[in-house]
């Protein structure tokens, strides 16, 4: 499979363009993807990247953590909690520049099977297990990486992976929402 030249998470092109060709901007894009919506988390790395002058692991690993919380606060943030999330994406990047010789591509191209792509991805700040499992989808479904074992690891429910356009993150957004809804209507009648 080709991969893509956009990653339809956001709605402004340059983003969906950053995050499909700089792997380094993905994994930050997924970093931030928590506790605001996707289209802010995965349109961070290009705010990040015109804030700083560059999306470069081992320089922002090693930026003064007070400077990088300035520019994660500078107006508009970039997160509802721009302190930790910046001291996130800032082991993230320390993570990418030590391990991976600066080289965020290296956490996939390198894995000698799925089990490993997730372990590894598993390994850095911030990514559990579900966000593991929807960076594997992505990778995979979006960007062509597929090792040995990767159908065995790939959900059978639908994920952020899954989406191909414009139109299919709102899809997939709503449908989530209604499945969040669907699961508290659940929860308050069990509690009855």
């Amino acid at each position: 499979m080709p991969a893509a030249t956009r990653l339809h998470f956001t709605d402004a092109p340059a983003a969906q363009e950053l995050i499909a060709r700089d792997p380094l901007a993905l994994l930050i894009g997924f970093c931030l993807d928590q506790q605001i919506t996707v289209q802010k988390a995965f349109a961070g790395p290009l705010a990040l990247q015109g804030r700083l002058g560059h999306l470069d692991a081992a320089r922002i690993a090693a930026t003064d953590p007070a400077v990088l919380e300035a520019v994660f606060r500078e107006k508009p943030a970039l997160h509802r909690f721009p302190g930790a999330m910046a001291r996130r994406v800032q082991d993230l990047c320390a993570v990418i520049a030590e391990e991976y010789g600066g080289d965020a591509a290296r956490v996939w191209t390198e894995a000698t099977d799925a089990r490993a792509l997730q372990r590894r991805l598993g390994e850095l700040p911030g990514f559990g297990e579900m966000k593991v499992r929807t960076v594997t989808v992505v990778l995979a479904k979006r960007l062509g990486v597929c090792p040995p074992g990767i159908d065995a690891v790939l959900p059978a429910h639908p994920t952020l992976g899954d989406v191909d356009s414009d139109a299919a993150l709102e899809a997939y957004q709503a449908a989530k929402r209604t499945k969040k809804a669907e699961a508290r209507r659940a929860g308050v009648a069990e509690k009855r």
